[in-house]
């Protein structure tokens, strides 16, 4: 599978209720079971007035099928070339 992150642009987003987060975690799992394999969700970062997601798919057409079952934006989808940490300085 390859890694994706994926900008989703939803004003206000980082001002709503646990409850709230819970409920649109719930709805992209149910997308996500529905669709069966091929794609998977790591996590999530939300700011103010975007979340930032990290998934692995099989192809990027999976990820804007997600969005379009799950009702969230997927405004920026970007394939990840590689990952850095302070380990990388070593290298």
């Amino acid at each position: 599978m390859l890694r994706y992150v994926i900008e989703r642009d939803i004003p206000g987003i980082g001002g709503r209720s646990p409850e709230e987060y819970s409920a649109g975690a719930r709805r992209s799992k149910g997308a996500l079971d529905a669709m069966g394999t091929g794609i998977q969700w790591v996590e999530s970062f939300v700011t103010d007035d975007r979340i930032y997601c990290v998934y692995l798919a099989d192809n990027e057409g999976l990820i804007h099928e997600h969005a379009e079952r799950s009702g969230f934006p997927a405004n920026r989808v970007e394939q990840v070339r590689t990952v850095m940490d302070p380990t990388t300085a070593a290298q």
